[in-house]
């Protein structure tokens, strides 16, 4: 595991520390799972960011509208 430095701001370290004492888990260890959770949050948001986008392409409805097409001719033959 890599190490890493970093300066927070007074009011943010107190209320970390405070947690950390009250879940009994150690600082770090606090940061670390809240960062995890802000990354798979913004994830989340570029993911949905990107759909709305391709809801809006009428070329890639199409296409999709095409296929299918092609998906219900192929069980029909089936």
């Amino acid at each position: 595991m890599s190490t890493f430095t970093s300066s927070l701001p007074e009011d943010l370290l107190q209320a970390l520390a405070l947690k950390a004492k009250e879940l009994s888990v150690p600082k770090n260890t606090l940061i670390e799972r809240a960062l995890r959770i802000y990354l798979e949050q913004l994830n989340r948001a570029a993911y949905l960011k990107s759909y709305k986008q391709m809801a809006s392409d009428t070329d890639l409805q199409m296409l999709a509208e095409e296929g299918m097409v092609d998906y219900f001719t192929q069980l029909e033959e089936e």
